[in-house]
């Protein structure tokens, strides 16, 4: 059928006097067709793009990087970026969008849970490939997707004994008010009990929240050694400036799993974010090769102004590459056999690290970093090397249950 089109094309040109230019017009038609489709669905506006744009210019420099190259399997790549504004309903529509009318070879995209589980069950119905890069709660046992953000147990492993260990033992948390803030909650106490502290005390909100004022009367009258913040988004940042103008900041020192996820260390003052200590699957500041061209490279094509690297784009750089790995080894961007070819023990040397695929869950075993907050960017304190999503694996299993497709809830004990 394609080669009658392209014949019909040709001659139609041909008529009209024009037969110079139709071999020309034929190549780019045909060039066209054999593009590889890949769509990004990210929030580049509304209330928590502020995580997104970085992670839409790094699936952008991938993608030039890989065409830069040669492409994939002798085809170039062409992206589809979205712009779902923050909006769930425009998540469904633009997965719908890309799974059935672009027939594109793999879905990048996604940020909180909420939007995630709105395009997991439409790629799934429609046959596409998804890659989920963002941090999140953990528990998503489904072979039509990857996940390559770090999970609670990756985190706070390595997180919370350095904080029970260097802050002191009585731990108060305030968390944003969903799955992953109150899952992460749950950890926190786990691994707080093994290493000899404790939570006196957990307050969740709202993403819209940004007054704090009684939240932090609250926290002076329990006297905690340490805050631990979950806190998500733009309103949210209003805790870090009001924690700072009560002058709590200088009296009790916080951790967080969040923090610079949307680079609010370079949004707030050095005043107010200094010495906040967080633990991230990457930081920009990282001194390793890789990660000095990755943020030479991301400066160069992006401007200097633009927003700085995170965790979330650096995995959604990894997520792209990981990808074209599996197409690469399977010969084929035909979703089933990119799947086998992934679940084969590929990894991804990047800007973060090695990044390997479990077989077993579909997530990363990935490396873990702690970082200290100094004058708009991160001081890394501590490097984890390859820490596996023990979290999902106790819930889930792929290789004996390929079926599964669900999220599963991590008894944490």
């Amino acid at each position: 059928m394609k080669s009658r089109i392209h014949r019909r094309t040709f001659l139609k040109v041909a008529a009209a006097g024009t037969t110079l230019a139709a071999p020309a017009f034929v190549r780019n038609l045909y060039a066209a067709e054999n593009e590889i489709k890949v769509a990004g669905i990210h929030d580049a506006s509304g209330g928590i793009d502020i995580y997104c744009r970085p992670m839409i210019n790094s699936l952008t420099l991938a993608v030039e990087e890989i065409n830069a190259a040669g492409g994939l399997l002798g085809r170039s790549i062409k992206l589809i970026n979205y712009d779902t504004q923050s909006n769930i309903q425009l998540y469904t529509q633009y997965a719908t969008e890309a799974a059935v009318k672009e027939k594109v070879a793999v879905v990048q995209g996604g940020l909180t849970s909420a939007s995630r589980e709105a395009i997991r069950p439409v790629l799934r119905r429609y046959n596409t490939l998804y890659f989920y890069n963002t941090q999140y709660e953990g528990g998503v046992c489904d072979q039509n997707i990857f996940c390559t953000g770090a999970t609670p147990a990756q985190k706070l492993a390595t997180l919370v004994p350095h904080v029970v260990n260097k802050m002191g033992k009585k731990i108060y948390i305030v968390a944003a008010d969903y799955i992953y803030g109150q899952l992460t909650a749950k950890w926190v106490k786990k691994y707080a009990a093994e290493s000899g502290g404790n939570v006196i005390a957990a307050d969740f909100f709202p993403l819209d929240v940004t007054e704090f004022g009684p939240t932090i009367t609250k926290i002076q009258a329990a006297k905690p050694d340490v805050v631990l913040a979950v806190l998500i988004g733009g309103a949210h940042m209003s805790f870090y400036r009001q924690w700072a103008a009560s002058g709590m900041k200088t009296q009790i020192p916080m951790a967080s799993t969040t923090f610079g996820g949307g680079n609010e260390h370079q949004v707030l003052t050095p005043e107010e974010g200094n010495g906040i200590v967080t633990s991230a699957s990457y930081f920009p500041e990282i001194q390793s090769p890789k990660s000095l061209e990755y943020v030479k490279r991301y400066q160069q094509r992006f401007g200097e102004n633009a927003p700085a690297q995170t965790e979330l784009s650096a995995m959604t750089y990894h997520g792209l590459y990981l990808w074209a790995e599996g197409v690469k080894r399977a010969g084929s961007t035909d979703r089933l056999q990119v799947i086998k070819a992934l679940e084969g023990g590929i990894s991804f040397d990047g800007p973060a690290g090695k990044s390997t695929i479990d077989a077993q869950t579909h997530h990363n075993t990935l490396d873990v970093y702690l970082g200290e907050a100094r004058d708009r960017a991160f001081h890394v304190v501590q490097s984890f090397s390859q820490q596996p999503p023990s979290d999902t694996a106790a819930v889930c299993n792929l290789k004996a249950n390929p079926n599964d497709n669900q999220q599963y809830v991590v008894n944490v004990k």
